[in-house]
């Protein structure tokens, strides 16, 4: 199949490759030519993904309108608060019969919506899936096994998502819950924070366990009361998502969380980062604001809300959580 793929971060460039392996025709789209033709000449997406070989079989485009035009598929891998704005140039040169893929993980800023909303918003009514689950790009590009799931409301098009992209190194499962599997995406990246900073506090692996655990039963709150099944959140775009975001050196979002912990400001953080986007800073506001308009107590997303918009230190927020009122566990 002829399949575009919309953003040439880490993420884009390495599900490019894996597509590759399945012998399709891929064209990946990147907004900036000249960085596209430092790619073509290195043969390597050297500021995303240093280290992994792109063969001369990708397809390197800078102008939307020819990367699309004869598209099977489309893969949209942009991050959410520059997505709105890829789609409306992507409106007038795109055919709205072509399925969708999102891989992009998050909740726009200001309007509060999930991608798929984003996409109804800007595109109308396509044929949309969504792919999650715990998979990082470095991993994934290196052939590593990875599994993954992609939901849609239509089974034969999350079923098409499985004969696109599954192969020895990459397993992927179905789901025909669009909304908990996004929220699922999105959420993690918040509690991925908050294990980051426990790790940079250096306070060891009791109050990470607790916190992994209680965040995925917020997780689970809030994404059923938004219209997500409560059983998604236990599986690969939940837990699973969870586990690999809190504990791994390649998490950007527990990167910060690091930093916060070590006694840094947002401000240093977000500089030293540069163009490397943590989609958990924007989603925590966009998750403390949707907790407050379904009247779900999430203490662990309001907590890194205010360290991260408000200043709060990281000591009083731990501090404040442990004297909570005493309660049940499935409270």
């Amino acid at each position: 199949m002829k399949v575009t793929v919309i953003g040439d971060g880490a993420w884009g460039t390495a599900l490019a490759l894996n597509m590759l392996i399945n012998r399709h025709d891929v064209t990946l789209w990147g907004a900036f030519p000249e960085y596209l033709e430092e790619m073509k000449k290195r043969k390597e997406n050297f500021k995303f993904l240093p280290g992994v070989s792109l063969p001369d079989e990708l397809h390197l485009d800078s102008i939307l309108e020819h990367a699309v035009s004869d598209a099977d598929i489309l893969l949209l891998a942009t991050p959410t608060q520059f997505l709105r704005g890829v789609l409306r140039k992507l409106s007038p040169v795109f055919n709205r019969s072509v399925p969708v893929i999102n891989v992009a993980k998050g909740i726009e800023i200001e309007s509060w919506k999930r991608i798929s909303e984003i996409i109804s918003d800007e595109l109308g009514e396509v044929d949309f899936i969504d792919l999650s689950g715990p998979s990082h790009a470095e991993e994934v590009s290196r052939k590593v096994p990875t599994a993954v799931v992609a939901a849609s409301e239509n089974q034969s098009s999350a079923e098409l998502v499985q004969k696109l992209m599954m192969n020895e190194f990459f397993r992927v499962y179905t789901s025909n819950d669009v909304v908990g599997v996004e929220l699922g995406g999105a959420l993690k990246n918040v509690m991925a924070i908050a294990a980051g900073i426990l790790d940079g506090m250096q306070l060891g692996d009791n109050p990470k366990a607790a916190m992994m655990t209680r965040g995925i039963s917020e997780m689970s709150k809030l994404g059923e009361a938004l219209g997500g099944l409560r059983s998604t959140f236990a599986g690969l775009s939940g837990i699973g998502d969870l586990i690999v975001t809190c504990t791994s050196g390649h998490s950007r979002n527990r990167h910060v969380g690091e930093e916060l912990g070590r006694g840094k400001s947002m401000l240093l953080i977000q500089q030293e980062m540069g163009m490397v986007v943590a989609e958990g800073v924007p989603t925590a506001r966009g998750a403390y604001t949707l907790a407050r308009q379904a009247n779900v107590s999430t203490p662990i997303i309001d907590e890194i809300y205010q360290i991260l918009y408000h200043q709060r230190n990281v000591n009083d927020a731990i501090r404040a959580l442990m004297s909570r009122k005493a309660k049940p566990e499935e409270d």
